[in-house]
């Protein structure tokens, strides 16, 4: 060979010797470095590439009504995903994924080809599916479709108590109504695992774990039979109605625990929301959240505090002006022309203008310490979100004409809670109960721990309370109400009918909030039903007033509640029953017309034909109430009733003297 070839090759055999050298020596450097010098670091990247935290939900708590049916439950279902990366056929892995669970084939391919476009590992396919979809794509056997257990809630009675109870969110927070409410009881506490896992990322072993917490179970006082009648009666007045909305409160009155809370419209919380105007609706409860003004409602308030603060009686004459009354500037004419009405017919036929006559007889001062009495601008404490207060002004705000408008329910706003509540004030002898909606709490593995509940404010004295009953079933009896009657139950109410103003055409509309509060029985009440139809296009006597007799009905038989009038269908009324209970203002009338006077209305010796009387006593025995109420009325004479019904025994006897200014008691019997 020659020489010069030689000595080429054994440079080139050199360099390659010392480049295999350097090669090696890098190689150890680096064998160095990873093995020993930095061994810590690149042995926790090697355990987190093979285990993983995964957070492991907590069940929620049940959610029960009064009789341990569940209104809300969490139930294990199974979601889909897969890594982009290993599908073979993108294709033929959309075609197979979309015709197992439903899915539109092209939307997902479309986004397989954007996921492994982006090199992303983890791809959702469709969250929480059903059994039937489980087992459809584990019998296609393909490795690549994963499975990842979760937590879903679910509603078994679908729009049943929706408003109330709530929903939640895909991350299972409550995000209204009670599901919110009672977050921090209802969602337990979070657990979570160390999972091993192979090079799919499959897990393989769990190395460690903290189980999850379930969260507390929930009793409810509400009763789910009474829940559904509520909801079906409302929904069916308020789409003939044509309303916008509608609420009902179904309350025991002795402890104020509520049976039903319904809002209309409802929905479905197992599905959910398809936008955010949705999504609004949904946690707007009715019930509680939206205020409004109660019109002739209110008139409860005006006539008790009249009863504890002034000589007025039910038999006090009070004048009506033929229907129409001027206020510094401001006439509001009644729905119809009385002249005058004793003050039981005033709450009976709901006269606008004897409200106001009323009210300024109670004067301003005590007229506000009884709103405020009856709870009317204050939140009433149940565990729901966005419960309003409704709008009471401050007396100091209070303008010359507000002490007429509060007397018949303007100028002011309640929710249909606050309204059931002062109804139960009534109902219960006098007390002011705080609306009950948890009944119990349960922790996992503990007992059964009672709400407790604060105790009752008494607001009316007993014996006006009872004169107040007598009052309200004059007005299902003969007055507004009579729609309200029930068969075999005595029944006490009142009507409300207030028009809707319209903020952007700055005036009132021809539709209206149309409100019905009642309670049944009379002698001892065992349920107070308040109904308010939002955007009706008549009062609330014709449209509200049946809503109320078809729900207590149902509910009285349902809590089998004795019957205490004989088993016949109510009676039919003697004449056209009058259900227009609005007050009509026209702010533009003159200004020179006097407002009413205090003495206008007076006590118990009343100017006039009362002063009058005399002669010989009538007989009133087997006449309705309201009958004996008007033979007195235009006799001059003053009437005491005790009971309802019709007149059983009356003294002075039929056909005995009578003094002038004296009494006639008359007893009532069914």
């Amino acid at each position: 060979m020659d020489p010069r070839a030689e000595r080429v090759a054994a440079t080139r055999l050199f360099l390659l010797g010392v480049a295999g050298l350097l090669w090696a020596v890098v190689i150890l450097l680096r064998l160095i470095q990873v093995q020993v010098v930095r061994h810590d670091y690149y042995a926790a990247e090697a355990r987190a590439q093979h285990l993983r935290k995964v957070a492991l939900p907590a069940p929620r708590g049940v959610i029960f009504d009064r009789n341990l049916r569940p209104l809300a439950m969490s139930r294990r279902r199974e979601s889909v995903y897969l890594d982009p990366r290993h599908v073979p056929d993108p294709q033929q892995a959309a075609v197979l994924l979309a015709d197992a669970l439903g899915l539109d084939r092209a939307a997902l391919l479309g986004r397989l080809e954007r996921a492994r476009a982006q090199r992303r590992g983890f791809l959702w396919i469709k969250r929480r599916i059903s059994q039937e979809e489980s087992e459809r794509l584990r019998r296609l056997r393909q490795p690549w479709i994963r499975f990842e257990p979760e937590l879903v809630r679910e509603y078994p009675n679908g729009e049943l108590a929706a408003h109330l109870v709530g929903a939640v969110g895909f991350d299972q927070q409550g995000s209204f109504g009670l599901e919110h409410s009672l977050e921090r009881e209802l969602g337990g506490r979070r657990g979570w695992a160390r999972v091993l896992a192979d090079v799919r990322n499959r897990p393989l072993e769990t190395m460690e774990a903290a189980d999850p917490e379930p969260g507390a179970n929930v009793g409810l006082t509400i009763d789910e039979r009474i829940q559904f009648v509520a909801e079906r009666e409302l929904k069916a007045a308020a789409e003939a109605e044509g309303c916008r909305a509608g609420s009902v409160v179904v309350m025991d009155p002795g402890n104020g625990e509520l049976l039903a809370v319904a809002s209309f419209p409802g929905f479905d919380p197992n599905q959910p929301p398809r936008n955010k105007d949705e999504e609004r609706l949904r946690a707007l409860n009715h019930a509680v959240s939206a205020p409004f003004e109660p019109g002739s409602v209110f008139k409860i308030v005006t006539v008790a505090a009249a009863l504890e603060t002034t000589r007025l009686r039910p038999e006090t004459v009070i004048p009506c002006g033929n229907g129409r009354i001027a206020l510094f500037g401001r006439v509001v004419r009644d729905h119809h022309p009385y002249s005058a009405l004793s003050l039981a017919d005033v709450l009976a036929k709901s006269s606008n203008i004897g409200a106001i006559n009323i009210g300024y007889k109670v004067g301003e001062a005590n007229l506000y310490e009884y709103v405020r009495r009856f709870g009317f601008g204050s939140r009433t404490g149940v565990p729901l979100p966005a419960e309003s207060p409704g709008r009471v002004r401050p007396l100091s705000a209070w303008q010359k004409t507000s002490l007429a408008s509060v007397a018949m329910g303007h100028e002011l706003s309640a929710n249909t809670l606050q309204l059931a509540r002062a109804m139960a004030v009534i109902a219960n002898g006098g007390l002011l109960v705080a609306p009950k909606l948890v009944r119990w709490r349960q922790s996992p593995g503990g007992p059964v721990q009672q709400e407790p509940s604060p105790a009752p404010v008494r607001v009316l004295k007993p014996e006006t309370a009872i004169l107040m009953r007598q009052l309200t079933e004059g007005v299902v009896l003969h007055g507004t109400g009579q729609a309200a009657r029930l068969d075999g139950y005595s029944a006490g109410g009142k009507t409300g009918t207030a028009q809707i103003y319209d903020p952007v055409a700055r005036k009132y509309t021809h539709l209206y909030n149309a409100s019905f509060v009642g309670f049944t029985p009379v002698t001892s009440p065992a349920l107070v039903v308040a109904v308010t139809l939002n955007g009706a296009k008549h009062y609330g006597g014709a449209v509200a007033a049946p809503v109320f007799r078809k729900i207590a009905q149902e509910a009285l038989r349902l809590l089998n509640v004795p019957k205490d009038l004989p088993e016949s269908p109510a009676p039919a009324p003697e004449e056209p029953v009058e259900t227009n209970d609005l007050a009509i203002a026209e702010l533009s009338a003159p200004p020179s017309e006097p407002a009413p006077e205090a003495a206008e209305v007076e006590g118990d010796a009343a100017s006039g034909p009362l002063a009058e009387a005399g002669g010989a006593a009538p007989d009133f025995q087997g006449k309705p109430m309201r009958v004996v109420l008007r033979q007195a009325l235009a006799a001059g004479l003053l009437v005491e009733p005790v009971g309802s019904g019709v007149a059983r025994a009356q003294f002075p006897p039929p056909g005995a003297p009578l003094r002038s200014g004296a009494k006639v008691r008359v007893v009532f019997g069914p």
